[in-house]
């Protein structure tokens, strides 16, 4: 990234439910113009440390800054900095979605004709005179996009942000979500989507049991944990697994290779599921 200007620091961050830890002194910062993907099993801290960030719940322990502003102490100032999209929706169900999004554009102060244009990014406004009890799942979560984009705010964050949507849906909120970035704005998404992570995340952070255990770019874990194996069937139909790392291995397949002893040839991809269960000891669900 070109730019390391902090937008979100989270220090030392301890969250307990009676004696549970559910966020045990996590380090983290953001910055300004990055899509942060947060990951981690049920019950590893991702919507507990999101609950902070939101002003839902205070901490036990540590700090958390948004744009500078002490999340606990200044929360008037940080309140108008972020968007939030929750994995449910929340709407208004008897009133149209057009008039969902006047609502909040009062609550927000922002100016009317950004209801328009919020329905148009997020490809509503044919269904913007509709009831919302009579959209669809997919409908309800876009239209909770277009309500965060309303104030358009420097930060946004996004819980499960494609669930229920089609390929072209999901297409959209990424294009968003990367021009928002694009604008120097800062995104932390929750996901199970790994494709979603590859596709949009500049970096990506693993809880477990309330600690970061891992930090980097998709493509340095992909790196990092891809198998260097290779599964080879024989001329013969003999089946064999050689490891990269070893040189001995390298050797054999080499000299099966010049014999002309090979039938076939696969490399490992990347599998994040086994991965994560490595990293965490849980799978992720």
């Amino acid at each position: 990234m070109g730019s390391r200007d902090v937008m979100i620091r989270i220090s030392g961050l301890v969250v307990r439910y009676g004696s549970y830890a559910a966020v045990d002194g996590l380090d983290l910062e953001l910055f300004r113009g990055e899509l942060f993907g947060l990951l981690g099993p049920n019950g590893a801290g991702k919507s507990t440390t999101v609950r902070v960030l939101i002003g839902q719940r205070r901490a036990d322990g540590g700090n958390v800054t948004v744009g500078g502003y002490d999340v606990a102490r200044q929360w008037q100032r940080v309140k108008p900095l972020f968007g939030y999209v929750p994995d449910r929706d929340n709407h208004f169900d008897e009133f149209t979605g057009r008039r969902n999004l006047q609502i909040f554009a009062d609550l927000y102060g922002a100016p009317r004709q950004r209801v328009d244009e919020c329905l148009r990014q997020v490809e509503l406004q044919e269904a913007a005179n509709l009831a919302v009890k009579g959209y669809s799942l997919g409908m309800k979560k876009k239209l909770l996009l277009a309500r965060a984009l309303l104030h358009e705010p420097p930060v946004m964050y996004l819980d499960e942000p494609t669930a229920n949507l089609d390929v072209h849906s999901s297409a959209i909120v990424h294009r968003i979500l990367r021009e928002r970035v694009k604008a120097g704005h800062t995104v932390l998404l929750t996901t199970h989507n790994m494709n979603e992570v590859e596709a949009i995340c500049d970096r990506v952070g693993i809880l477990a049991r309330g600690k970061l255990i891992a930090l980097d770019s998709p493509l340095a874990l992909r790196q990092r944990h891809t198998e260097r194996k290779v599964d080879v069937m024989l001329s013969d139909g003999e089946r064999l697994v050689f490891n990269l790392d070893r040189d001995e291995e390298r050797v054999r397949l080499a000299e099966l290779t010049r014999a002309g002893q090979i039938g076939s040839v696969h490399t490992r991809e990347f599998d994040f599921h086994s991965t994560f269960l490595k990293l965490t000891g849980t799978e992720f669900d």
